[in-house]
């Protein structure tokens, strides 16, 4: 994948983002696309070679639209500033995804805002388990990769259900259970960008397979 090729596009979609700007280079946009389809189904294979429960997602699967939906964002561009796509995509299970952009580049995994239900499945997971939960997310390894869980909306007060001082409450008031690991767009240009891509999966993989425990079982 010439991802050097697919900044450039889109810092020129950036700086003419409109419908006419997309019709006129739309040779280039679908290069860099089917690119990017490649690119994701050579790594749909190395998933699937290096995790026994990975689901296999083919690129044009996983890929998103580069159209911003504009029914409920009005405010935001035609056309979005990064290529994205989710893989190893269960039904009902966590999301892996991988966003190519011009600001940031990203591999992020987990659950952002999920449903009352499966809120209420991962809560109670934590009720059970937390520990489990705390030990994979404070491994060191894990924390130098990601940091911390996504900052996201956090209840003020307990869940219902659950005591204000229950030995979990910190991540009990998570709404969101993600984590996201950036890289520079240097490292993308890099003959190494991929090795480095399944290093992240690998690591994140315990933090996927506790939450989609939670919500499956």
């Amino acid at each position: 994948m010439n991802f050097s090729n697919m900044i450039h596009f889109l810092n020129e979609l950036n700086r003419n983002n409109s419908k006419e700007w997309m019709d006129k280079n739309r040779k280039w946009y679908k290069e860099i696309r089917d690119g990017y389809i490649a690119w994701l189904d050579e790594l749909n294979n190395s998933l699937a070679d290096i995790d026994e429960e990975y689901y296999p997602t083919l690129g044009r699967k996983g890929i998103n639209r580069i159209n911003n939906n504009l029914m409920f964002h009005p405010n935001k561009p035609i056309y979005k500033d990064h290529f994205g796509a989710g893989l190893d995509k269960r039904p009902n299970t966590g999301d892996f995804y991988i966003e190519i952009g011009i600001e940031k580049s990203m591999l992020a995994g987990g659950f952002w805002r999920p449903g009352a239900k499966t809120l209420r499945s991962i809560r109670d997971a934590i009720d059970y388990d937390g520990e489990e939960l705390k030990k994979i997310i404070n491994k060191k390894s894990f924390r130098k990769t990601f940091g911390k869980l996504v900052e996201d909306e956090r209840l003020k007060t307990a869940p219902k259900g659950y005591s204000y001082d229950h030995q979990h409450i910190d991540l009990l008031r998570n709404k969101t259970f993600a984590v996201i690991h950036s890289f520079d767009n240097e490292e993308i240009f890099k003959g190494d960008f991929n090795d480095k891509v399944l290093r992240v999966y690998k690591e994140m993989l315990p933090f996927r397979r506790y939450l989609n425990e939670a919500v499956t079982v």
